[in-house]
């Protein structure tokens, strides 16, 4: 899945309960169920063009939604925040060696890292 695509997808995640119901289920069936325009179409008894029309204003209000709010990307360099924290918190835990206590506090740190990552 390219970067593009994955933003998309959690564009979708975090803001798809926003959309209109026709706009959450076509985008889900197109984007995430890899149907195309046409069984789309075929299956909703309106024309390709109708769903494609749906699915880019689905679109466009999910990238209007990230603009506005920046919670997809603010989630991104989190997680990425994170991630940093418990290698540098492994690597202390490997520095400490037999300091028990830096070792202990560098152990406590991975596993809040951890919880609040998930």
């Amino acid at each position: 899945m390219d970067d593009e695509t994955l933003f998309m997808t959690m564009m979708f995640d975090f803001f798809g309960d926003l959309l209109t119901p026709k706009q959450r289920e076509y985008y889900d069936l197109y984007h995430n169920e890899d149907l195309s325009l046409s069984e789309i179409a075929e299956s909703a008894g309106i024309s390709r063009q109708g769903v494609y029309d749906i699915i880019s204003r689905a679109e466009k209000s999910l990238v209007g939604m990230e603009q506005k709010t920046g919670v997809v990307q603010r989630w991104l360099n989190m997680q990425a925040g994170f991630q940093q924290a418990e290698t540098l918190a492994g690597e202390l835990c490997r520095l400490a060696g037999n300091d028990e206590k830096t070792s202990d506090l560098a152990q406590r740190l991975v596993l809040t890292l951890e919880k609040l990552k998930d």
